[in-house]
């Protein structure tokens, strides 16, 4: 936290926030501020000690803010010709591509780095920013390959031929569980003042480094608690019980959250998609005591997909990732309507979380112009 706030400020969070408030302001000044190189390097250089540190972070929305700041910045080797006749669309087109590319290699995922684009980052669909996305996740996906090798992140979920017949009733439940799960998640962090006891929040406003360091306490005493399963970002968990070797409790999830909830509002560098997936999980466990007749990985699958689409509000990008991360094109429509349910009662709760915090992060940045200005 106070790496952050005195050397890397802006680095703060996932990083997806200020990737939209760069494409949806004025992208050249806001991405001169939130997509350096300094903060490049304090993303990588933070979140790899917070990660270490046990916080309940991930990595994925660290390497989208990364991926385009990266492409942000090669703007500087075009020709200056070009660059005075694209503009600011060049440099847009060039963050978004590599905001793309940092999801597609992050979960080796490339399809969910196309549709994350078009969804979550820029709400509509240019033709002229088709071809550098594309470039950028395949340049991206390659040395990804070259790296982890191919892979799926969760392995693959066999689901035979057939479905319960419960499983619709299952969906339906697993959407609307999740849904609620991931819109109180968006409540607790875009509305602190209303649920955070006054003295508290005090010691955020005015001392953020100790609020930092008390909630790295809360972090280690609820990993203490769970038997150090929260710690992290839960892919271990999450893997561990698809694939059967793994057993958590019932409280899981609930733990998972308040730690995520910690780690956040600390203000370190660090995505929320893992632990959304771990906390999805540690639901699909729990909706299995009810379920019983249908099989656990069915069940974790789905339950991610919810989670994950209540808290990002993005249902496309939620079950594409899903799909790709377990291989589980059989179950394309159960999570693809699990994915929808959880998105429309997360909206119930709070406005979506990402879209939110770019307000904020614009705000700020427009203030700031405004004073240089004057």
């Amino acid at each position: 936290m106070w790496l952050t706030r005195t050397f890397f400020r802006g680095a703060e969070g996932s990083g997806i926030p200020q990737v939209i408030a760069t494409l949806h302001g004025h992208t050249t000044e806001f991405g001169e501020r939130l997509l350096t190189i300094r903060l490049l390097i304090g993303k990588i250089l933070v979140s790899f000690l917070a990660i270490l540190g046990g916080f309940t972070i991930g990595r994925e929305g660290p390497t989208v803010h990364v991926g385009a700041a990266l492409m942000f910045n090669l703007r500087k080797f075009y020709p200056k010709r070009l660059r005075s006749i694209a503009g600011a669309g060049l440099e847009r087109r060039l963050a978004l591509a590599g905001a793309a590319a940092g999801l597609s290699a992050a979960f080796n995922t490339p399809l969910a780095g196309v549709v994350f684009a078009i969804e979550e980052l820029t709400r509509s669909f240019e033709q002229r920013a088709s071809g550098v996305l594309i470039t950028a996740i395949i340049f991206a996906g390659v040395v990804a390959l070259g790296i982890n090798g191919n892979y799926t992140c969760f392995g693959t979920i066999d689901v035979g031929t057939s479905f319960p017949n419960w499983l619709a009733l299952a969906v339906l439940l697993t959407g609307i569980v999740a849904g609620v799960a991931g819109g109180v998640f968006c409540w607790l962090l875009l509305n602190t003042r209303r649920w955070m006891p006054g003295p508290l929040f005090a010691i955020r406003e005015r001392r953020p480094v100790s609020f930092g360091a008390l909630c790295g306490l809360v972090v280690a005493v609820v990993g203490v608690a769970s038997g150090a399963h929260t710690f992290g970002s839960g892919y271990a968990e999450a893997r561990g019980l698809l694939e059967g070797h793994v057993q958590l409790s019932v409280l899981y999830p609930i733990l998972k959250l308040i730690s995520m909830v910690a780690s956040y509002l600390s203000g370190v560098p660090g995505g929320i998609f893992a632990p959304s997936l771990a906390i999805g999980a540690g639901i699909g466990n729990v909706l299995h005591l009810a379920f019983s007749q249908i099989s656990l990985p069915v069940l974790i699958a789905l339950a991610m997909v919810g989670y994950l689409a209540a808290v990002t509000q993005s249902p496309i990008t939620a079950f594409v990732i899903v799909i790709e991360m377990v291989n589980g094109h059989a179950l394309v429509i159960s999570l693809m309507a699990t994915s929808l349910i959880a998105s429309q009662v997360s909206k119930f709760f709070a406005p979506s979380l990402y879209e939110a915090l770019a307000e904020r992060f614009a705000l700020v940045q427009s203030s700031a112009t405004t004073a240089v200005g004057k």
